[in-house]
């Protein structure tokens, strides 16, 4: 893939919405090393509009983030519609939280742009064949402390840049924004599931997908069960892929969240019991509820999956 200037892209995007910084009840500071913090919901409020901000970094502006209504069951819900026409280097070069951003004392998940510079998730980059050579760059981290200088010159090292070339954006995931820019992930969610079935993912041209909004949790790991249960279980995607009718039928069956073992309960309870440990859970879980797959080539469509609303409730209207 040529090199689409995510980083640029997701740079003036900051600098758009720091101007507005108030407005979006969001907090903006400057480091001593130069490297600029936008504060979507640690410190701040942050919001509905902040959230919308957070999910446009993650895909390196190369996404479109939206509120829309969503009619599950007969119900209606309010929910997060989000489409690229560059999804293999929007969603997994850029909006992956691929990176641990865990220098001494400091722990949160890297999402944006600034991966492609980083690349330290080689395997994955040598896959896309994506990279990007730039002086500065965007990282969106899900955490509940603001990175320290230490933090931003620890980041500058892995990706070959200075520290006041890093804007970094941050809200934990038991917020508005960071809820938000979670469940806006429905399309890189099954991109990934394609890429740990073997399927090339550089092969998807468009893709638009929507899921549920969660309501704010009273704490991050019920709140990491909520943003999950949105995707898994209330996540509907739609991808246009160059590729032959059996190969898209045969990828549409595997691909929703219900073909794995660990499928039918909140992930609250699937976290738990596998004692909080991302790492035990079966992989093909991680996908969305419901997928539309489309040749581009013979213009045929596949469909898998359905949403759970009994699940969904239990998760978004329990404790």
């Amino acid at each position: 893939m040529a090199d689409l200037g995510m980083n640029e892209r997701a740079w003036g995007l900051a600098d758009r919405y720091m101007a507005r910084a108030y407005d979006l009840r969001m907090g903006v500071r400057v480091l001593a090393s130069g490297a600029r913090v936008i504060d979507a919901g640690v410190e701040v409020p942050g919001g509905l509009e902040a959230g919308v901000m957070l999910a446009e970094l993650c895909m390196g502006g190369l996404g479109r983030v939206s509120y829309v209504p969503l009619t599950i069951d007969g119900e209606n819900w309010s929910a997060v519609q989000v489409w690229t026409d560059h999804p293999a280097a929007a969603c997994m070069a850029s909006q992956y939280a691929g990176w641990a951003i865990s220098p001494d004392g400091y722990f949160a998940m890297g999402s944006g742009p600034l991966r492609a510079r980083a690349r330290v998730e080689k395997e994955l980059f040598e896959k896309l064949g994506y990279e990007e050579q730039t002086f500065r760059g965007v990282l969106v981290l899900e955490g509940r402390a603001l990175p320290t200088d230490d933090v931003a010159e620890w980041v500058a090292r892995k990706a070959n840049v200075s520290p006041n070339g890093i804007t970094f954006a941050v809200a934990p995931t038991a917020s508005l924004a960071g809820g938000v820019q979670i469940v806006a992930r429905s399309i890189e969610t099954g991109l990934h599931k394609m890429d740990t079935l073997g399927f090339d993912v550089t092969r998807v041209v468009s893709a638009i997908g929507t899921a549920p909004m969660p309501p704010v949790a009273k704490n991050d790991v019920r709140a990491i069960g909520r943003t999950n249960d949105c995707v898994l279980y209330g996540g509907q995607v739609r991808y246009t892929l160059l590729g032959e009718d059996d190969e898209l039928a045969q990828l549409a069956d595997r691909l929703p969240s219900s073909t794995s073992p660990d499928y039918g309960t909140p992930f609250y309870d699937i976290f738990k019991r596998y004692n909080n440990d991302f790492y035990k859970i079966d992989p093909m879980l991680f996908s969305p509820a419901e997928v539309w797959l489309t040749s581009a080539t013979s213009g045929r469509t596949f469909h898998a999956g359905r949403l759970n609303a009994d699940v969904l409730r239990t998760s978004l209207f329990g404790g």
